[in-house]
């Protein structure tokens, strides 16, 4: 059993003297589609390999307990008594808001959790974090919730104590997540389907800037409002009902003068990035990797020029590829401003390159970069935990 696994079983069996059920519950990467989930797009990700392990069982009382390895903190409160706080707390307990939202009879457990997702890195450690206890919860009270409902519910969880206004991708892929494959989802109806990810001698290598250069949920928010603003007027003056309605980022240049620069260039990244991702689909069952990885060098420099979330950090470690032909693709991924690069190379190359991009990254901004070789994963699950 993993590591993290068997020190949460460990220290939940010594607080609480009985032993609990185990579940892990992945982060995400996404190859391509990013900022477009929260605007009718697709997106292309997968469960992987890091997440967060919980240990949880129900108490017999009307208090939840809950220990936060990570940040070394116990927290407890009523079941009645759910509410808005602060800082991690707001994420498991919006979950629990959302069962008691949906009427489901749930009482008090005690929960102890631990991940090995780097903070920040923009691999989805809270929809790691919402969707372990929500399946937990859904087994241990018989909630009958099916994947897609849990991930809606998550995502509805994330949008309420934490108020990120977040798009359905992270808690998708979390819950619906298939080792050795990606996911096409349509952000729209929820319609996916598995391509395999056969990378042929390719590896996908996360780099970690280990900055965060911004509040990324206020951020994340504006962007999305600047989206709201834009599509209403494309609505008004193209008779369209979504970015996806739109074939051509050419034609929103009529309805230039009637919007803010910055909306006017997030409306054209999206309506752009909803066409690569389509587009990128059809490359991987192509089995065209090469063009796949040109791609994803577009979705960066839309998201750096266009949308505007990129750092100097993220920008230079994607430039460090451009003259290694190793890397056939790379990309910002997440919310932004610092967070991780989405980088494939070959797997011959991997050490060489790691070695010298952190040597340049290291002088240039004085920074340790880390690297993580990423394997794709199943979707949240029970986990055996052993004596």
């Amino acid at each position: 059993m993993n590591s993290i696994a068997s020190r949460i079983q460990k220290i939940f069996s010594e607080s609480f003297s009985v032993q609990p059920q185990l579940f892990f519950s992945p982060g995400r990467i996404n190859l391509i589609g990013e900022h477009v989930d929260y605007n009718d797009g697709f997106v292309m990700p997968a469960a992987i390999n890091k997440g967060v392990y919980y240990a949880v069982a129900q108490n017999g009382t009307d208090e939840c307990h809950f220990y936060a390895i990570d940040f070394d903190e116990w927290f407890s409160i009523n079941i009645h008594e759910i509410k808005k706080i602060n800082s991690w707390k707001n994420y498991v307990l919006s979950v629990v808001n959302e069962f008691l939202l949906l009427k489901k009879s749930i009482k008090g457990f005690n929960c102890v959790f631990s991940g090995d997702i780097p903070r920040g890195s923009g691999i989805s450690s809270s929809a790691a974090v919402e969707g372990g206890l929500a399946f937990a919860l859904n087994e241990l009270f018989n909630c009958g919730l099916s994947r897609v409902e849990l991930a809606r519910l998550c995502q509805r969880a994330e949008h309420n104590f934490p108020n990120v206004k977040c798009g359905i991708m992270d808690q998708f892929a979390n819950m619906m997540g298939k080792k050795d494959n990606v996911l096409l989802l349509d952000c729209k109806n929820l319609e996916h389907q598995y391509f395999p990810l056969q990378l042929d001698g390719y590896k996908i290598v996360l780099l970690n800037t280990k900055v965060h250069h911004s509040l990324a949920s206020g951020e994340y928010n504006v962007r999305r409002q600047r989206c709201e603003e834009g599509l209403a007027i494309l609505q008004s003056k193209l008779n369209i009902q979504s970015f996806r309605d739109i074939y051509s980022a050419e034609r929103i240049i009529s309805c230039k003068d009637e919007m803010k620069k910055e909306v006017y260039d997030c409306c054209q990244y999206v309506i752009e990035e909803i066409l690569r991702t389509k587009k990128a689909a059809e490359l991987l069952q192509q089995h065209d990797l090469i063009g796949f990885g040109k791609l994803m060098y577009a979705t960066h420099e839309g998201l750096s020029k266009l949308y505007q979330v990129s750092c100097p950090e993220l920008d230079f470690l994607v430039e460090q590829t451009l003259d290694n032909v190793a890397v056939i693709g790379s990309r910002m991924m997440g919310g932004g401003f610092g967070g991780c690069t989405i980088n494939i190379i070959a797997a011959d190359a991997i050490e060489g390159f790691i070695e010298k991009t952190g040597k340049a990254y290291l002088q240039k901004f004085n920074l340790e970069l880390e690297a993580y070789i990423t394997e794709t994963g199943d979707g949240t699950s029970e986990i055996l935990f052993t004596n």
